[in-house]
């Protein structure tokens, strides 16, 4: 059973995400964003009926998990990672995957978030859940209370949590949407509340056939967008008022992201009164680290526990070289 990591080893590993962020040809210049939302995708595939999903795991290292639609984009985020797993091998994906997402929004000036160590890494696909767990930006209210509401987030709380979209941009190979919500994309503010609630928004049928809500700024000649599902957060009745209060009140919205942010990274995990974990596969386990991937092409049966044909480095190599990012 591996040994607990204390705390000044993760204060280490935190050092050494912030070394990464900068990445001057990679989107806007940063790996934040990216990181944020690999943290968020790998743990808000939770189902509270079920016990299933969440943020133990780290189950995107697998195809079935990692290969979903839903998670396009995200071997960016696993790749940036992969020289901190390099030179902390004893971090669990897991943990480092959650834990960089907590360190990149403080570092965009967002809010200071809890976290707690302790995931384990899972030895093989067989825990892995469906996907269609993640939600979908096309979609309206209904489906947004059925996806967040299955993790156990109330009105208030997927409100909150949708405020994420102060970061980054969606990118039409990946989402099928194109654009940043706000516009600086690398900062952590509550600008996605105050532009979804004063701007006139005008919907557009892009060249893909996805539908989006556009703004052209024509005194910054910069053009904004928002999802379908941002715009239902706009227009329904239980789910604007929070809208409102979080336009109008930074500090508020601060505190309430912080609050959920530190759920959903959390959730499937269970803790005692010690904040040890006491999930099946901890106590069987312990704090399982799996190894790093390696970092040349290979055979499916001589190459990483992901079963993959080749570590994510490897096909990213050429995409990534446009933007000449650090791998």
């Amino acid at each position: 059973m591996a040994e607990k990591p204390k705390a000044q080893d993760f204060d280490e590993v935190r050092k050494d995400i912030v070394k990464l962020l900068h990445q001057p040809e990679y989107d806007d210049g940063s790996a934040g964003p990216v990181l944020v939302r690999l943290a968020w995708h790998s743990s808000g595939t939770y189902d509270e009926e079920t016990d299933t999903g969440g943020s133990n795991g780290a189950g995107m290292r697998y195809e079935a998990e990692g290969g979903d639609p839903a998670n396009a984009g995200l071997q960016h985020a696993r790749v940036f990672l992969e020289p901190v797993k390099s030179k902390h091998p004893w971090i669990t994906y897991a943990d480092l995957w959650t834990l960089a997402g907590i360190v990149a929004i403080k570092e965009m000036e967002g809010p200071d978030i809890e976290w707690k160590g302790g995931r384990t890494d899972y030895v093989d696909d067989s825990k892995l859940p469906p996907r269609g767990r993640l939600p979908d930006g096309a979609q309206g209210s209904d489906h947004l209370r059925h996806v967040f509401g299955r993790m156990g987030f109330s009105d208030q709380e997927i409100v909150a949590l949708s405020g994420a979209h102060n970061l980054g941009r969606c990118h039409s190979d990946r989402s099928g949407f194109h654009g940043a919500w706000v516009h600086n994309p690398t900062r952590f503010t509550n600008q996605y509340f105050r532009l979804l609630s004063s701007l006139d928004w005008e919907k557009v049928k892009k060249d893909n056939g996805v539908e989006q809500f556009e703004y052209y700024d024509e005194d910054l000649e910069a053009g904004l967008m928002m999802l379908p599902s941002d715009i239902a957060l706009r227009d329904d009745a239980h789910f604007s008022p929070w809208v409102k209060i979080y336009a109008d009140d930074k500090d508020t919205f601060f505190k309430d992201f912080a609050a959920v942010f530190a759920k959903l990274v959390e959730l499937g995990i269970q803790r005692d009164d010690q904040g040890r974990i006491t999930n099946v596969d901890n106590e069987k386990g312990g704090y399982h680290a799996a190894p790093k991937k390696k970092r040349e092409p290979g055979s499916p049966g001589k190459t990483s526990d992901d079963k993959v044909d080749v570590d994510e480095a490897g096909p990213l190599a050429k995409e990534n070289g446009k933007f000449r990012a650090r791998l």
